[in-house]
């Protein structure tokens, strides 16, 4: 068996045990998952790899950051709109909209980043791969849903 064999098959036990074995995955379990996914689809070379991962890691924390943010800072706020006046909307709409700003030029810079150890073929695969994971993720968990029903 060559190596993509081999790691489509540790791919395959491993979202196995996740969605199948627990009823609830953790994060720490979706991360694996999601790093072996990105693995065997960039197929990085060692010295890729070394440069790659910590800035993808970095630009993960800071969008997990982002999306707490997000949450926090506006949508609990959110929960029960007809109590909110025009005056804390028009506020909250200036914050995500001011949110969304920070989040586009972290990702521009994930992406500057990115073009200095990974060719942009790789970075365009980076991203068609990380929307795979997640329909992925999301049609084993329906799945698992009926199943279970």
């Amino acid at each position: 068996m060559n190596n993509t064999g081999k790691i489509t098959a540790i791919v395959i036990m491993l979202f196995t045990t996740v969605f199948y074995g627990q009823r609830r995955p953790d994060r720490e379990k979706i991360k694996s998952l999601k790093v072996a996914f990105i693995t065997e689809r960039l197929n990085l070379s060692s010295e890729e790899a070394q440069a790659f991962w910590p800035i993808y890691n970095a630009h993960e924390e800071k969008m997990e950051g982002f999306r707490q943010r997000e949450r926090m800072e506006i949508f609990d706020k959110l929960k029960d709109l007809e109590t909110v006046s025009e005056a804390d909307a028009t506020e909250l709409l200036d914050a995500y909209m001011a949110l969304e700003e920070e989040k586009r030029a972290e990702n521009k810079a994930f992406l500057e980043k990115l073009k200095q150890v990974i060719s942009a073929k790789k970075t365009f695969l980076l991203m068609g791969t990380e929307n795979g994971f997640k329909r992925r993720l999301l049609r084993q968990y329906r799945e698992k849903r009926r199943g279970g029903l």
